[in-house]
């Protein structure tokens, strides 16, 4: 009964700041208008020169003088390449972060624009092609703009916007640290503390205009998992002699799969298991003595993460000793479940559709996708929400992570006035906060 009235309470509060949000903003619509040549200029220049998780330096160079230019406080070199700036408002309030990710993908593009980029990078020591192959180009671009309109009308803003460029959300390289864990560790979160972050992702699935959110877990938890088989080495043509580890691996394959179709609650949460990697022999008539798994793990219930893991473990160890073999397993947790605050999701829809109108804003199902925007919020109430790239009427768009990833900018400027509109209605209805 206490947590039912807890949640009748905290829900009224929520439509009471709601109902106080003015339908009379400040005018920052027509300055986004003003600037969305420049915006499209900034996120072309960043498509076209992209950089690797940790390795964003022109990138964090090119952000950190603008924000710069606009007289603001900019701290550089956060989390290796990361950049930080502070705008102050002329009136009381709290805290709002709004974070944009910067890094690119190895990943060789064919998209034929031209601004597509022709970069070259090391990727696990080996010479790749390098885009913004999942729009991060966009996401700076979008900030940028932002950083420079709010910064025009800080007199009318409510608290303090920190502006968090973030690299490395790919994934830091093998043996270094990075990302939103490595923000958060060096005080991103604090100094001043942030009282809420804000989040956006481009999509290329999603009509240029719309917004898709998804209260509570909303992306997938990520890890990463590695399988060492040992086995016996034999000659091909006499299998009896050894312990094949390849036949096992191929038999964990298969029973890791029905722990996702037999052993897991699917109308709960989803569960994915994916092995992208197995390795072993070096010759067509030697059966090898290991074979070894690389694969990622998705789940949106962090009871059902700890619950897969125990069975993967299990399963792995039972299926490699039924056949006279040993395995072991290793999983790293890269990224934590995407959790919209309730009440902040409520709050924010409601200023999203000034933006794109009520129609535009979407109610979408959670997505197996991972994001570490994760680890914000685990310090503040946060909402994460997917802006539309997609020319409206492709037939296929491409996904992301693909060479032929394509987001199309002309509504770029909507996720401008979305983040531009949270930061007025919640300084506005939090203005009590002290900044």
């Amino acid at each position: 009964m206490r947590k039912l009235l807890t949640l009748i309470l905290c829900t009224a509060t929520c439509f009471s700041l709601v109902a106080q949000m003015s339908h009379t903003d400040p005018p920052f619509t027509d300055k986004v208008d003003e600037i969305n040549d420049k915006l499209i200029e900034w996120r072309r220049y960043f498509h076209e020169n992209p950089e690797l998780s940790n390795r964003e330096f022109n990138t964090a160079k090119k952000i950190a003088e603008h924000l710069t230019s606009l007289g603001l406080e900019v701290q550089t070199g956060v989390a290796k390449t990361g950049v930080v700036a502070i705008l102050k408002g002329g009136l009381p309030g709290p805290v709002i972060g709004l974070r944009a990710d910067i890094d690119a993908l190895p990943v060789t593009e064919r998209v034929d624009v031209p601004y597509a980029s022709k970069a070259k990078g090391t990727y696990q020591g080996n010479e790749v092609g390098v885009s913004h192959a999942c729009g991060h180009d966009t996401h700076i671009a979008i900030l940028m703009a932002t950083a420079e309109v709010l910064t025009e009308m800080k007199s009318s803003i409510h608290g303090t916007v920190k502006f968090v460029f973030q690299p490395a959300e790919e994934g830091p390289p093998e043996g270094e640290e990075g990302g939103a864990a490595l923000m958060i560790k060096e005080n991103v979160m604090e100094n001043p503390k942030i009282d809420v972050m804000f989040g956006l992702h481009i999509h290329s699935g999603v009509p240029v205009g719309t917004i898709k959110f998804k209260p509570g877990a909303t992306m997938a938890s990520s890890d990463w998992f590695t399988i060492n088989v040992k086995g016996k080495q034999t000659h091909g043509s006499q299998p009896w002699s050894g312990v094949d580890p390849i036949v096992v691996s191929s038999q964990i394959i298969q029973g890791l799969q029905t722990i996702v179709s037999r052993q897991s609650p699917l109308t709960e949460a989803p569960v994915v298991i994916t092995v992208g990697i197995i390795k072993a022999g070096v010759r067509a008539n030697i059966i090898p003595e290991t074979a070894y798994m690389e694969g990622t793990i998705r789940t949106l219930d962090s009871d059902m993460q700890k619950d897969v893991h125990e069975k993967i473990r299990r399963t792995v160890k039972l299926i490699a000793e039924s056949a006279g073999a040993e395995a072991t397993v290793d999983i790293d947790t890269k990224t934590l479940v995407t959790f919209n605050d309730h009440n902040l999701t409520m709050f924010a829809t409601e200023s999203l559709k000034k933006v794109v109108g009520d129609d535009n804003v979407i109610l979408a199902p959670w997505t197996t996708g991972a994001e570490d925007f994760s680890y914000y919020g685990e310090h503040a109430p946060s909402f994460f929400f997917r802006l539309g790239g997609m020319t409206p009427g492709d037939p296929d768009p491409a996904p992301h992570h693909t060479p032929d990833f394509f987001i199309d900018d002309s509504g770029l400027h909507l996720g401008v006035k979305s983040f531009c509109q949270l930061v007025f209605d919640y300084g506005k209805a939090h203005s009590g906060m002290k900044n």
